[in-house]
């Protein structure tokens, strides 16, 4: 598949890793510190997210803060449709008993992998409190879901594909808005681009 050119740039890398030093500044004022707080990234690229900002917070912090990712690929309302989900592990090293979790995702659309997300860690224990942080919302909300820390808002429409790419696995950090190609899926950028 060849690479489509963007309709737009929205998130340069500067302004992606200004956003993450700011998200990461709020999980930490509103959280009162990192006491009791885990962070866990969505596979696949909200799980470097949350990467990165633990990086930061500990720097900030002078603490070490609990860190996992979560595939979410098997609780999926969409599962039985999706014709060959991709499978990643989930790694939580730790118990999610009484811990403040801030699920970490790149963009949020429908809500409907947040809600994937939700099963997930309440199969795994009950937290005192789950939060989430998305680096961009981009509107269109299916369920009742809200982000409680954001990079970026992005309005959007349905015709459009707004994908974040990442250095660590693209070769280039951006958030950028596609024309969505007629029968095309909209969602992530496949790893390593298009």
């Amino acid at each position: 598949m060849g690479t489509s050119t963007p309709k737009a740039i929205i998130m340069d890398e500067v302004a992606v890793n200004r956003a993450m030093t700011r998200i990461a500044h709020e999980i930490l004022e509103r959280n009162e510190g990192s006491r009791d707080l885990a962070l866990v990234g969505i596979v696949t690229r909200g799980d470097l997210l949350a990467k990165q900002l633990v990086h930061e917070m500990e720097q900030i912090e002078d603490a070490k803060i609990l860190l996992g990712s979560l595939d979410i690929s098997f609780y999926r309302d969409d599962y039985m449709t999706n014709f060959a989900p991709a499978v990643h592990a989930t790694h939580v090293p730790f118990n999610v008993d009484g811990k403040r979790i801030v699920l970490v995702d790149d963009i949020l659309y429908t809500g409907r992998t947040i809600r994937a997300a939700l099963d997930a860690i309440m199969d795994l224990g009950r937290p005192s409190r789950i939060e989430l942080a998305v680096l961009v919302d981009r509107g269109h909300r299916e369920l009742p879901i809200c982000p409680d820390f954001v990079g970026k808002n992005v309005p959007s429409s349905r015709d459009e594909n707004v994908r974040l790419y990442l250095r660590e696995v693209d070769d280039r950090t951006a958030v950028e808005i596609f024309e969505v190609e007629p029968g095309a899926h909209v969602g992530s950028a496949p790893l390593g681009g298009e």
